[in-house]
């Protein structure tokens, strides 16, 4: 049985972006948590979850699972780009983190790889206003979060109206 309720999670070691999904009533909260916050949040998701017996599932964006995974370009020099992999390899372990913890307290968890990155932002990241045209969501958003949103959507298995013509 597919859960109506998502939450999505695109990690990071400093906040992750975290998305929480009800895809029946097509509501979209969009927020950043420091990662001892989102385990609060999760655990508190799964609290009540058990009392209204409403299950959800969690969503983790998981880079480590492409084949490659290549963020240099050809200015970076040696210090550059292993400060790059570092980085990278630090925001993949949060990643492996939150799935360790939601196994460990029994939450629905599964890792997916990366959307293809086609919208109009920087490197092909999704801007605050493609999301607010297919979502509706008001407010800010960071592209932590951005991601987040986009990806329990696609889960959700929502539609999304792509005009994407780069001016």
């Amino acid at each position: 049985m597919k859960t109506t309720k998502i939450i999505a999670i695109d990690p990071d070691v400093t906040k992750s972006g975290v998305a929480f999904l009800d895809s029946l009533k097509k509501t979209l909260e969009v927020t950043s948590l420091t990662f001892p916050q989102l385990i609060d949040y999760l655990l508190f998701a799964k609290k009540k979850s058990e009392e209204h017996k409403d299950p959800f599932i969690v969503i983790v964006e998981a880079g480590w699972l492409n084949h490659s995974n290549w963020h240099t370009n050809k200015r970076d020099n040696v210090k550059t780009a292993s400060m790059k992999g570092a980085a990278i390899g630090r925001n993949h372990e949060i990643g492996r983190k939150i799935i360790e913890i939601c196994e460990y307290h029994k939450i629905d968890v599964l890792p997916v790889r990366p959307l293809k990155k086609i919208w109009k932002g920087t490197n092909g990241k999704i801007t605050h206003k493609e999301l607010e045209q297919i979502t509706g969501i008001m407010g800010k958003t960071n592209q932590d979060g951005r991601d987040a949103a986009l990806l329990a959507w696609v889960f959700a298995e929502l539609p999304i109206q792509i005009n994407n013509k780069k001016n």
